[in-house]
C-alpha cells in the first residue's frame, strides 16, 4: 500500500512546494496550464498503479481487490500530510497555537480529500481492468 501512495505522491511533490506557498505564504501561483497537466499525471499514474497492483493481487489468486485498489492510492493523502507536517517545520515561520490548528485541519482536509479521490479513480480504473479482463475470458 505504501509503495501505491508513493508514487503518485512523488508525481506532485515538487509542485506541492509552490502550492503551499502560494495558501501559507506571500507568494503568488501563476502556473496554472503546469498545475492542470500535474493533476492528470497524478491521476493516470495512480490507475495505473492501482491495475497494476490488481493484476498483481489476482495473479498471487487472491480475489478481495476492492478496499486494497482504494486503500492503494488512496495512501497517498498520508504522504501529503506528512509533507505538511515538514512543509511546517522547515520551511513556514509559523507558530502559535491557532496558525498551528489552522494549519494542520486544513492539512488533514485536503489529505482526506486527496485519499477519497485518488482511491476512487483507482477503485474505477481497477473496476474497468477487471471486467475488460473477465469479458475476454473463454470458458471452454
Amino acid at each position: 500500500m505504501a509503495i501505491g501512495g508513493f508514487l503518485p505522491f512523488s508525481a506532485i511533490s515538487v509542485e506541492l512546494y509552490y502550492i503551499f506557498a502560494t495558501v501559507w505564504g506571500r507568494e503568488h501561483y501563476t502556473l496554472y496550464g503546469i498545475l492542470l497537466c500535474v493533476y492528470a499525471i497524478l491521476l493516470s499514474v495512480g490507475a495505473c498503479i492501482s491495475v497494476a497492483l490488481t493484476y498483481f493481487l489476482l495473479s498471487g489468486e487472491d480475489y478481495r481487490w476492492w478496499w486494497r485498489s482504494v486503500l492503494s492510492t488512496g495512501s497517498t493523502g498520508i504522504f501529503i500530510f506528512v509533507y505538511s507536517v515538514f512543509y511546517y517545520r522547515n520551511r513556514s515561520s509559523m507558530s502559535g497555537l491557532v496558525q498551528s490548528t489552522e494549519f494542520f485541519g486544513y492539512s488533514l482536509l485536503t489529505a482526506m480529500v486527496f485519499s477519497l479521490m485518488l482511491g476512487s479513480v483507482s477503485f474505477w480504473a481497477s473496476l474497468a481492468f477487471i471486467r475488460y479482463i473477465y469479458r475476454s475470458l473463454k470458458m471452454d
